[in-house]
């Protein structure tokens, strides 16, 4: 797949007073798109009429700012806390939490001032007398805009000369050529996301296929990275057995030994249902709420999940199939 290219970009007024900000303001003025500066840290509001617009011009723009905040928030179950080197996802799955939680906001945001946000973790490292894990995927698939900035790569260094620190991070690209020759020292787990093919195809727009993805895997568990799966979400339709089951054993294929994986299965929010069905009004996605449990979070919010006992027969499922078919992995967890 290729990567990311934007249609418009805009420049927060600080970016240029990093390396990176005048390298990326250089390069996207030699290309001819169209450069914005902005007078402040405000993007201008998209098309505010017509949300669907505004959504798919977002996904086309990109905004090269300069982090301010430095507070940690947990990530709980995949890390200790979690860090962005980017926020906004240029991929169109449909059932995405982003979908709600950038909803006015879908731009995708690259920050500049990487070696301050890598200080931070530093110190956020030395808090802490054991391992300290970070996720880089909560807010973005980073893999898309790589190529302008290398700061992923940059991480994963930085990550790899840190005794008590470890990176995680996720991608459903195969962008992952830049990163096989870094010295990683085994401190970065990369995971890919997967799902079957049908639903890749039908709600993953803008992503890599299957195959493309586990091609990326191979080089990455040659490049000895630790590497995983993050089955997700898993969602119950017809003959949903068959093809998760068939996606685990297109895994198996590949003879990847000391795997991990973590299961998610389907959920949504009252305003997750209503934002996917603006902007995908056709979607396949059975978001009847009759049909779910509700589980309320810390803040009041409430999620859609399975019952239950279907929430039992996936789990079940994927330990049974998962510990016969690769006998040496981890389930990290299940949810």
């Amino acid at each position: 797949m290729k990567p990311f290219s934007p249609q418009q970009v805009f420049f927060e007024p600080d970016a240029f007073e990093y390396p990176l900000g005048k390298k990326l303001s250089k390069y996207f003025l030699s290309t001819g798109v169209p450069v914005i500066k902005l007078k402040n840290n405000r993007v201008p509001t998209l098309h505010k009429d017509d949300p669907q617009r505004r959504f798919l011009e977002g996904k086309k723009t990109l905004v090269i700012g300069v982090k301010q905040s430095f507070r940690f928030e947990s990530c709980r179950p995949s890390a200790d806390y979690q860090f962005p080197l980017v926020t906004g996802c240029p991929g169109l799955c449909q059932y995405c939490y982003l979908q709600t939680r950038m909803a006015e906001s879908p731009y995708i945001r690259m920050y500049v001032n990487i070696d301050a946000i890598l200080d931070s973790v530093a110190k956020q490292i030395e808090k802490k007398p054991d391992l300290t894990t970070f996720e880089i995927s909560s807010t973005s698939d980073p893999l898309y805009t790589e190529h302008l900035s290398g700061a992923v790569a940059k991480t994963i260094e930085f990550f790899g000369n840190q005794p008590q620190g470890r990176l995680r991070l996720v991608t459903k690209t195969d962008l992952v050529d830049s990163l096989l020759d870094l010295n990683h020292n085994q401190h970065t787990r990369f995971r890919f996301s997967l799902n079957t093919k049908n639903l890749i195809q039908k709600l993953e727009a803008n992503t890599a296929n299957l195959s493309k993805r586990l091609t990326a895997a191979s080089k990455i568990a040659k490049a000895n990275y630790p590497l995983g799966f993050i089955i997700a979400p898993v969602y119950l339709y017809p003959n949903w057995q068959d093809e998760y089951l068939a996606l685990l054993e297109e895994v198996q294929k590949q003879n990847f030994t000391s795997l991990s994986f973590e299961i998610i299965s389907h959920r949504f929010t009252n305003k997750a249902r209503e934002v996917i069905l603006e902007r995908f009004p056709h979607t396949i996605l059975d978001l009847d709420t009759d049909k779910r449990q509700p589980k309320y979070g810390p803040y009041g919010h409430i999620k859609h999940m399975y019952s239950k006992d279907e929430l039992k027969e996936i789990r079940d499922f994927f330990n049974t199939h998962i510990n016969r078919l690769f006998p040496e992995a981890i389930i990290e967890y299940s949810i």
